[in-house]
């Protein structure tokens, strides 16, 4: 994936940092500012052209930052759409190819997933599968109350308070 990366990108990657998806815009218009989009194993960098394309600037969002990622496919071209955890316009990747807009997707979801914190993808008790005892149990299972029960989203699959309006992983109503 290196070969079609320029210099500029390769060197403001960090130690361990590889490229997984290198998207080349090819869109002159002057109201659009993003030339590239490089998807790495840490972040989403946007690669802006300045002064005629001889200088360009770098735009980068870490995978931490970013609660959701939607899909808006089009018939040609599509746009990727990240919403901030912390507030802000949500990062839009317009007018991708399909293909290029399908993989960029699926890089983002595969990477929010591996840096979201346990609190919020519900695995933070779960043991891993070389803990798990292999006897049952024999205690009473204590009776959970209404308010503990939960509500699982039909579009990610997450767990949720039963009172929820939305999903809090990736923000789906109810």
């Amino acid at each position: 994936m290196m070969g079609n990366v320029p210099d500029d990108v390769t060197r403001i990657l960090g130690p361990g940092e590889t490229v997984q998806l290198f998207i080349q815009q090819k869109i002159y218009h002057p109201k659009i500012s993003v030339d590239s989009v490089v998807l790495t194993n840490e972040r989403i960098i946007l690669r802006h052209p300045h002064d005629l394309r001889l200088k360009r600037d770098f735009t980068d969002f870490s995978y931490t930052d970013v609660a959701n990622a939607v899909l808006d496919k089009g018939v040609l071209r599509s746009t990727v759409r990240c919403q901030l955890r912390f507030g802000g316009d949500p990062l839009s990747l317009n007018d991708l190819p399909n293909s290029e807009a399908e993989k960029a997707y699926g890089i983002i979801r595969s990477n929010i997933a591996r840096y979201q914190t346990p609190f919020s993808t519900g695995y933070a008790a779960m043991a891993p599968s070389s803990a798990i005892p292999t006897s049952i149990p024999t205690s009473t299972p204590t009776p959970v109350t209404a308010a503990a029960v939960s509500v699982r989203c039909s579009k990610c699959g997450q767990m949720s308070n039963k009172g929820s309006k939305f999903c809090g992983a990736c923000g789906s109503k109810f």
